[in-house]
């Protein structure tokens, strides 16, 4: 986890973006524990309370159970949940913004494929009809 806070939200909330994050990256996979309240209040020089806040937060989402003496593990499925939350909240918030900016400055598939010199414009054509729903792959996402 970073050591850095910024002052937008509370400290509780980073601390449990934090650990999504982690989840989602793969580092805490379903099953693991969660770091102990005290170590990364001491490690991130934080309160307790402020950690178990956090912790609790992604107690009430499902995503962590409480295991009484063992401590706080991840629940099975935690990802999946994640996944699906957090795709609904990229196209709902960002993906309308980012559009708007591919309009606005006029830019073409091709552009936007290889942007990071990722694959060349046939290539790019190519991976952009793969990824598009079909009767048999309504989801667009490759198999």
């Amino acid at each position: 986890m970073d050591r850095e806070w910024n002052d937008s939200q509370p400290i509780y909330r980073q601390i449990r973006d934090r650990v999504v994050a982690m989840i989602l990256d793969g580092v805490l996979k379903e099953g693991d524990p969660l770091p102990s309240v005290r170590n990364v209040a001491a490690e991130y020089r934080v309160n307790p309370l402020t950690v178990l806040k956090g912790y609790q937060q992604l107690v009430e989402e499902g995503l962590v159970e409480t295991k009484r003496g063992l401590g706080m593990f991840i629940n099975a499925g935690a990802r999946g949940l994640l996944l699906a939350g957090e795709r609904q909240k990229f196209l709902g918030e960002e993906w309308p913004r980012i559009v708007a900016t591919i309009q606005r400055l006029d830019l073409k598939v091709d552009e936007l494929l290889n942007a990071n010199g990722q694959c060349s414009g046939d290539a790019a054509k190519a991976k952009l009809a793969k990824s598009k729903p079909t009767k048999a792959n309504p989801s667009g996402e490759e198999r």
